[in-house]
């Protein structure tokens, strides 16, 4: 057997693991990643090695942490609740609210999980204050959070943005951002209408719409916190820093100044999924030495016609994406495909090819068996309602491999025109 087919039959291991255990998927792909290429294919040790993504790395770790700061000392929380009390009780603005802030605070830097994890507890609660049905409540919440979550400044959009350098797609993150965030847009309000014309939101409640933080006002250390982060921001936008050691930089500053407990701060870092990326890119690397990237992109060739493929591979990420971590297994595992893709299939749009993998593997993950919908299901205290959330979000995201398919194959190759 080549190394080509090994190192091919690791990634399809690493993709099942994936897929069928709570295992992170990380670990497997670097032992796979040292026992093919270095037994496999006669590849040194420090060979192997090098295909660990450092920059990547550093990057992940710093914004994390400093949106990891953020939350703990309440910032993110505060801003939040401040954000909620603008619907005033209103049951129709409140989905909206909902969405808006979830994509906002996705957008600039915590990422989709974090701040689903954030929002989902008190959204729920809010919602059934004032009559919203659980299941809005969650769509809004999570297609919000997806919506901004390919930003430049959000670690998913870090690691695909990244993915996408490498394949040499590089200077594109204003499409991989509005491609990702219009998609959301649409099936957010596709879900918004839906339930709204079934009679399911009530036009208004007089239920006092409570928050942690009554008076709206933010403590010493948020607004510190706030500042930096603004700065920050301002600092990669307008004079192009380094986005993650900046990131370090900041959050240094917030430590050193006692803004929040750097303990607490750093175990609140996902360092599960920053190690789940690298390592499933220390494989790719391994397959790209060895020749199974090429042989990857042949299969996938077969599958696809060039008029045919933005959706079809927007179809096949989704349904792995599923099952699988997006921004951990399928970003990094398919993006890279998308040079070769095009030339074994004899045409098609590179940009078009790699913003069908985005949307198509981010519309899925509402469902309950994906991270976002798994804390939305969560937030639901009532067993039997948390049950029939469960269902429904099932349904919602299943349905989203064909949604994803369809708007992937009318509109990523006009987006990737604009």
């Amino acid at each position: 057997m080549t190394p080509a087919v090994l190192s091919l039959l690791a990634l399809v291991v690493a993709l099942g693991v994936s897929m069928t255990s709570r295992i992170n998927v990380g670990w497997l792909a670097i032992a796979l990643a040292w026992l093919i290429g270095g037994y496999g294919a006669g590849m040194r040790p420090d060979a192997v090695m090098a295909g660990f993504p450092v920059s990547l790395f550093l990057t992940l770790a710093g914004v994390t942490l400093l949106f990891a700061i953020a939350e703990v000392n309440g910032t993110l929380g505060a801003l939040a609740g401040g954000v909620i009390r603008l619907a005033r009780g209103n049951a129709r603005a409140m989905p909206v609210l909902f969405f808006i802030l979830a994509c906002a605070l996705s957008s600039i830097g915590p990422g989709a999980i974090a701040t689903v994890a954030l929002l989902a507890p008190l959204a729920m609660t809010m919602g059934d204050r004032v009559r919203v049905p659980p299941l809005l409540t969650a769509l809004m919440i999570a297609n919000g959070a997806n919506a901004g979550n390919l930003s430049p400044f959000s670690s998913v959009g870090v690691i695909a943005n990244g993915a996408m350098a490498r394949a040499g797609l590089v200077g594109h993150e204003g499409p991989v951002w509005f491609a990702n965030f219009a998609a959301h847009v649409i099936v957010g309000g596709a879900a918004y209408a839906w339930l709204g014309r079934r009679g399911a939101i009530p036009v208004e409640s007089s239920t006092p719409v409570a928050t942690a933080h009554p008076d709206g006002s933010l403590t010493g250390r948020q607004r510190f916190t706030l500042a930096v982060v603004t700065a920050w921001i301002v600092g990669v936008l307008v004079f192009n820093v380094s986005l993650g050691l900046s990131a370090f930089a900041a959050s240094a500053i917030l430590l050193v100044a006692n803004a929040a407990d750097d303990v607490v701060s750093v175990r609140r870092v996902p360092w599960g999924i920053i190690m789940m990326v690298s390592g499933v890119s220390v494989l790719i690397a391994v397959l790209e030495k060895t020749g199974g990237m090429d042989l990857f992109t042949a299969l996938l060739a077969r599958t696809a016609s060039p008029a045919s493929v933005n959706g079809t591979i927007a179809f096949v990420t989704g349904a792995i994406s599923t099952y699988s971590s997006t921004s951990g297994v399928v970003l990094p595992a398919f993006l890279p495909t998308v040079p070769k893709l095009v030339a074994s299939l004899g045409g098609g749009d590179p940009l078009a090819i790699a913003l069908s993998i985005n949307v198509g593997s981010s519309l899925v993950d509402v469902s309950p068996l994906s991270t976002l919908g798994a804390l939305c299901v969560a937030a639901v205290p009532d067993p039997a309602a948390s049950r029939r959330l469960f269902q429904s979000l099932l349904a919602w995201g299943l349905s989203m491999t064909l949604v994803g398919a369809l708007l992937c194959q009318i509109f990523a190759g006009w987006v990737a025109g604009v």
